[in-house]
């Protein structure tokens, strides 16, 4: 618990409620300590409160001593399904993250292409995915790695407590450290799936974002019709069709942020017009920092001439 502690107080220790648990934290941890022990950890309640970041999102905020629980059972979690995951899962994961899945994506269209061969994506997108994790099968997913019933009845505290505020059978609350690990597991599911059952070579997911690289167009409606299906009949998630695009790559595909392209990578539109409107002194380093994963050198000269005429 003090590890867990270390680890999540990173950040945040200028935080009231990290500092007013900080004050006793001794007494804090122990008592937390022995209500895990003698099987009696019990959920508190969340803060709830948006956020805007490019749409709104609904944020629920535990208490430190449940975040120090989560931190506990996130760790415990990733050693036992970490092995499991595939190479080309890329969100929430260790020297991984979404501009590795960019290059990695970049990579597998060159492997696919040919010098008179145009390569085909098919993109998919789970409809509201964090909101709709069925909680009965993510906790079936985890009772097939998970054994000891102590843990287990920690975890389904854990994904029952956003139940239990909400008033929802189904979601993963947004914030909780929990979440990235338990939105992998349940997706792990769709990834074998694709991998060794439709024998997807060129396959890359980010969250719920899934693109796939065929080398023609023969079998990817097939491939689609079968992914929207799986992840209906199995995980009971939806991936509508308007929410699925088969394109070749010369007309560019929207992944992540960028539009990628066969030899560029570009800032696509919405995210440029983001940087305009906010663009300040503050924020400057940030958003040239974004730039550099992409070919974008107008975009880059407006932002350098911007530093100039802040620092005069």
């Amino acid at each position: 618990m003090f590890s867990a502690w270390k680890i999540f107080r990173r950040g945040k220790t200028s935080k009231k409620d990290v500092m007013d648990f900080e004050m006793h934290l001794e007494d804090n941890i122990f008592s937390l300590f022995q209500e895990v022990k003698n099987d009696q950890y019990r959920h508190s309640s969340y803060t709830y409160f948006q956020i805007y970041d490019n749409k709104k999102r609904d944020i629920y905020k535990a208490e430190v001593r449940d975040r120090i629980m989560h931190q506990i059972i996130y760790n415990y979690l990733l050693s036992c399904f970490e092995p499991d995951f595939i190479r080309d899962s890329y969100a929430s994961r260790k020297s991984k993250g979404q501009y590795n899945a960019v290059n990695t994506f970049r990579y597998f269209i060159k492997l696919a292409s040919g010098p008179r061969r145009e390569c085909h994506i098919l993109k998919c997108d789970v409809k509201k995915y964090f909101d709709n994790i069925d909680h009965n099968i993510l906790f079936d997913l985890i009772k097939e790695k998970v054994k000891c019933e102590k843990i287990l009845k920690i975890i389904r505290e854990i994904i029952s407590s956003y139940h239990s505020f909400a008033n929802f059978s189904k979601g993963i609350p947004l914030g909780n450290i929990t979440s990235q690990i338990f939105a992998n597991i349940y997706l792990n599911a769709l990834d074998q799936y694709v991998k060794k059952e439709l024998e997807c070579r060129f396959y890359v997911r980010y969250n719920d974002d899934v693109v796939i690289v065929f080398k023609n167009n023969k079998n990817i409606v097939n491939i689609r019709d079968k992914v929207i299906l799986f992840v209906k009949d199995k995980l009971s998630l939806d991936i509508p069709i308007q929410k699925t695009s088969i394109r070749k790559i010369g007309w560019g595909v929207d992944f992540l942020g960028f539009v990628i392209l066969p030899e560029a990578v570009l800032l696509r539109d919405k995210t440029k017009n983001k940087i305009y409107a906010n663009i300040s002194r503050k924020n400057a380093h940030s958003y040239l920092s974004l730039l550099t994963h992409c070919n974008s050198h107008n975009l880059k000269t407006k932002i350098l001439a911007m530093e100039k005429i802040y620092e005069i």
